[in-house]
């Protein structure tokens, strides 16, 4: 019997067949805004990365449901606020600080391994007669908060001196079937934010932060071969779970001031 009359062939041939007519990917050219509405932390907010995808999909001949859509994982993160003489808060991924993994999972922390589950992905149900095409898109951005005080300090006075981020990523866009979890990587994305912001925190409030460089980030990167999805960034935890904020003074032993979420 020819190996198209089998079951195990028609989904090789599904699979092959999966196309990627159009893929974008973007970070919008605006520099970081700065917030110093409030007295107790500066919060700042990045521009978007942006990714889209139109898929085309081909008839599923058999009962099966596959999911079509991006996985994101982060392989570096320096996440720091310096204050002064004091030293500095750091908000650190511990097993990808140590080398133990090579990436961590940067899905919603519901819908491992998605990114999200609303324009993030798309689910095919078959059996199905036609062709299906569609798009499917992704943002993400950063907007944290930041204490003007040194977070392990009973003293509510400003020291923050100046915070540094720099942090990468890769995103893929990937088809799965439920049912046998077969992976079809179809692109791969990849990108990285960097911030610098200098404080002057004797300075009235609304007057004390400015953006360094790079006012405009770089654009990412659609690669033109894939690369494998480490198996950590398909499980949990995702890097928000796994975070850890450290307290690391100029003199002393370092401090955990916020616990990582998952244990």
């Amino acid at each position: 019997m020819g190996c198209i009359q089998s079951i195990s062939c028609k989904s090789k041939v599904f699979r092959e067949s999966i196309s990627v007519i159009e893929v974008k990917a973007s970070i919008d050219p605006i520099p970081t805004s700065i917030d110093e509405s409030s007295s107790v932390v500066l919060r700042y907010r990045t521009p978007h990365f942006r990714a889209s995808a139109q898929v085309l999909v081909p008839p599923l001949p058999k009962k099966e449901t596959w999911i079509v859509g991006w996985i994101q994982a982060c392989s570096h993160m320096e996440f720091y606020n310096h204050y002064g003489e004091q030293g500095m808060s750091s908000w650190e991924l511990p097993d990808l600080l140590d080398g133990k993994i090579q990436a961590i999972s940067d899905s919603d922390g519901v819908n491992y391994p998605w990114y999200g589950n609303t324009t993030e992905t798309c689910t095919i149900v078959g059996p199905t007669k036609k062709e299906s095409k569609f798009n499917i898109s992704m943002n993400d951005n950063f907007y944290p908060s930041v204490t003007w005080a040194v977070p392990v300090s009973e003293s509510n006075v400003a020291k923050l001196t100046s915070i540094h981020r720099d942090q990468s990523f890769t995103t893929w866009l990937v088809a799965t079937n439920t049912a046998t979890n077969e992976m079809v990587t179809l692109q791969t994305i990849k990108w990285r934010m960097r911030l610098g912001i200098e404080v002057n925190p004797s300075r009235p409030l609304g007057q004390r932060a400015k953006l360094q460089e790079p006012s405009a980030q770089e654009q990412p990167q659609v690669l033109s071969k894939n690369e494998p999805i480490p198996p950590s960034a398909l499980v949990k935890p995702n890097a928000n779970d796994a975070q850890v904020l450290m307290w690391r003074p100029k003199d002393g032993p370092p401090l955990v001031v916020i616990p990582p979420k998952h244990r």
